[in-house]
């Protein structure tokens, strides 16, 4: 059976049970963030939309006990997802091939609208958990695509337009590398400088050592509680450095300016995830 192309749905900060904090926080980050919304499955979010891709703030109420993988891990980034428009042939290709997964799961959420309320709705496919130490790594498809990418969610004052790349910091990443590559075959996986990549449509997945991760950021590193494997970071391609500047200097965010077509956002003031912004 022939495998999934990786593509990129969305990316998850986890915010546990501060889902105020953390959408406050990504507000400051000069984000504009859907209205919460509500899970069938117990657990919450806001969405900051992009052109075909989104971040999610993801929590759930303390004592949930169907949502463990929120309120059970670290704050910070722990979700990458890829796209599916057929979750069934997804799961079939991937469990032929020897992947650890799970059997599709479909939930739904409201979306309030001035036409009245409509459910959004969603089928996940999972990797089953433990599979992955640094994260949760699944597919999502997507049944109302029109109540979740909206024109007026779009629009950033930071100019944020979509993801460009998420970090893995990996004590092996050859580890890693080779599950993407029984994923989605071996022309998807390049090697990089202490790592290798996975081609996600227009953004990729880099999967570093940790001294690595320090040569690329620094101090501006998350810490990982001594995890050896955890999700770091995200870029975000933005229309205006210019603009993701002002939105940060405005709201009192601190940041670097390496070069001049590239901004980075300390991970302890993005909610535990480094954040950079690219041209």
């Amino acid at each position: 059976m022939t495998r999934p192309v990786p593509t990129l749905d969305h990316v998850v900060i986890n915010a546990r049970d501060r889902i105020d904090d953390a959408a406050e926080t990504f507000r400051r980050l000069g984000f504009t963030l859907t209205p919460r919304g509500y899970h069938t499955l117990g657990s919450m979010n806001h969405l900051a939309m992009f052109g075909t891709d989104y971040l999610e703030l993801i929590a759930a109420p303390t004592g949930n006990t169907q949502r463990p993988e929120i309120l059970e891990q670290p704050e910070g980034l722990n979700g990458l997802v890829f796209g599916t428009d057929d979750s069934t042939a997804t799961y079939e290709a991937l469990k032929s091939a020897g992947v650890p997964i799970e059997p599709p799961q479909q939930f739904s959420r409201p979306v309030e609208l001035s036409t009245g309320a409509r459910d959004a709705v969603f089928r996940t496919v999972r990797l089953t958990p433990g599979t992955v130490p640094a994260g949760r790594f699944y597919f999502c498809h997507h049944f109302t695509r029109d109540l979740v990418w909206r024109d007026e969610w779009r629009h950033h004052a930071n100019g944020a337009i979509g993801v460009a790349r998420a970090v893995i910091a990996a004590h092996n990443p050859d580890t890693l590398g080779a599950l993407f590559v029984r994923m989605f075959g071996p022309e998807a996986v390049s090697p990089i400088t202490n790592g290798c990549t996975l081609a996600v449509g227009l953004s990729r997945f880099d999967v570093v050592t940790h001294a690595e991760l320090r040569a690329m950021y620094g101090d501006a590193a998350p810490d990982g509680g001594g995890r050896a494997d955890f999700m770091a970071a995200l870029s975000f391609r933005t229309r205006s450095i210019a603009a993701a500047e002002r939105a940060l200097t405005d709201n009192g965010i601190p940041f670097t300016r390496p070069s001049a077509d590239r901004l980075i956002v300390p991970a302890d003031a993005a909610f535990g995830a480094t954040l950079e912004f690219v041209a």
